[in-house]
């Protein structure tokens, strides 16, 4: 898609969200471009939905997001900023304006069924979402060195493909800390400033409880843990230091204070925990695995449909930046190899309706490289029961990649992001990359397999049958239901 087509997208979407003056704020992750509506009454669903790129649409607690796939929507999203700076350059917002936004973006939050749970995970969501790009590429380089030295090719070439792989993982604590800030409202670099210190090669030569510490202990929790207190500190110190001091106080007692509670609680705190989460996980799959990765499968989707899968990323940081991989997401992506099988089934159960299988059609290539929600949301969930029997289909992959684990083939994502066949470039383990390729396909068609299967007999009654396959039949699937959190097999 060429650059003007992708400002013609961003142009089409504009006025169906209500226009600029209707827009709040701008974001975008992996797939969707995410939203801020002033008032949602304004947004035109049906019509974005029609749009040619628009996957699917998405209302998730205070943001509503529009799924275009990767790679497009960080094309689309500059290009819509770009034509909101040109219509508010030319188009004065009064006071009056101003203040009858605020009251309509007001009445429509407090519209919302938005528990503090989930609003916090949202706001930890938030922090990691912007690294992820980061962990794609560091991970499959990271891939590429690996599979390199499992061939013994290019010796010359690995060493400086651990650096560029290696450097941002080091500092990830880092980038953690400065994006914990800028979300809790702190300075983000004071955030960065704190959370430095547990990278810092000098802390070896301190102690904490009795320990010696290491650099990096704690990682990404005792850098959220850091980031967090420092933001609270820095707070303060706006409120109680005078005004004429402020510049050269609250800097100094915010990185002093939470710095040294890093330094002398926080990252033993945290390295505690950290270690504990990985051997968990260890034990789990190596105890359990089969359980374990039902379980895991089975429950993703619905998981992520209550917004509490967003207290899985960071854990699954931190089994990256602990062991180099997390054993976690090959498991979870099993949610989507059912997603896939569950919408096969529906093609071939549905054969007069030309809607449904054309959607069907064009969802399932990005279906096999884990973009899931044109799936879920135009066929699966829409249905009802094919969302119920997709998850059979990713417990059945999730139990069979267990099981394999638990067997003595443990394997993991060196980056979190990607699942379906676009996994493939960043599994690693501890035995031969051939043999972790086929027990990670084995677990997708496994996933394929029952999610066919389990759809085609046990996702349709009679009546949906014939309803769907009547002539005159619905013209595509029923639409989710407003306020449906997102659901998607790699979020």
């Amino acid at each position: 898609m060429s650059s003007d087509q992708h400002r013609a997208t961003a142009a089409a979407i504009l006025p169906l969200v209500g226009g600029a003056a209707n827009i709040a704020s701008v974001a975008h992750c992996m797939t969707r471009l995410r939203l801020e509506l002033r008032t949602r009454a304004a947004v035109d669903d049906a019509a974005l939905r029609a749009l040619p790129a628009v996957l699917g649409v998405v209302e998730d607690g205070d943001s509503y997001q529009i799924v275009l796939g990767p790679g497009t929507v960080a094309r689309v999203t500059p290009e819509l900023e770009s034509l909101l700076a040109e219509h508010r350059a030319h188009v004065p917002v009064t006071a009056e304006e101003l203040a009858a936004r605020g009251t309509a973006l007001r009445q429509e939050r407090g519209k919302r069924n938005a528990t503090p749970v989930k609003a916090l995970l949202r706001r930890v969501a938030n922090i990691f979402l912007p690294l992820i790009p980061a962990l794609i590429g560091c991970g499959v380089i990271a891939g590429l060195s690996g599979l390199l030295g499992n061939l013994g090719w290019a010796p010359g070439a690995r060493p400086a493909l651990a650096v560029l792989a290696g450097g941002f993982m080091s500092l990830i604590a880092v980038f953690v800390g400065y994006n914990t800030a800028k979300e809790f409202g702190g300075t983000p670099v004071l955030g960065g400033a704190v959370a430095a210190v547990i990278v810092f090669p000098g802390v070896a030569d301190m102690t904490a409880f009795g320990a010696a510490l290491s650099p990096g202990q704690g990682g990404v929790l005792g850098a959220l843990a850091a980031a967090s207190l420092a933001v609270y500190v820095e707070k303060t110190c706006r409120r109680l230091v005078p005004a004429a001091l402020d510049v050269l106080l609250t800097p100094t007692l915010t990185v002093l204070i939470a710095g040294s509670a890093t330094l002398f609680g926080l990252m033993f705190v945290a390295g505690e925990v950290s270690a504990a989460i990985g051997s968990f996980a260890g034990w789990l799959l190596a105890t359990g695995g089969a359980v374990a990765g039902l379980v895991l499968g089975g429950l993703f989707l619905p998981l992520v449909m209550l917004g509490l899968h967003q207290a899985l990323i960071p854990i699954h940081t931190t089994l990256i930046e602990q062991q180099g991989h997390t054993v976690l997401l090959p498991i979870l992506a099993m949610a989507g190899a059912g997603q896939v099988g569950a919408a096969a089934a529906v093609y071939l159960r549905l054969p007069h309706n030309p809607s449904i299988r054309g959607t069907v059609r064009s969802a399932l290539p990005p279906g096999l490289l884990g973009v899931g929600e044109p799936l879920i949301y135009g066929v699966s969930l829409p249905l009802g029961r094919p969302f119920v029997t997709a998850c059979f289909g990713g417990a059945a992959g999730g139990a069979f990649v267990g099981l394999l684990n638990q067997l003595g083939h443990p394997f993991g994502a060196t980056a979190i992001g990607p699942s379906g066949w676009a996994l493939f470039p960043l599994l690693d383990g501890g035995k031969s990359l051939p043999t972790t390729l086929v027990v990670y396909a084995g677990g997708l068609f496994t996933g394929y397999a029952v999610g066919f299967l389990a759809t085609y007999f046990f996702g349709f009654t009679r009546p949906m049958l014939d309803a769907l396959n009547a002539p005159g039949a619905p013209a595509r699937a029923p639409e989710p239901e407003a306020g449906r959190a997102a659901v998607t097999p790699s979020a």
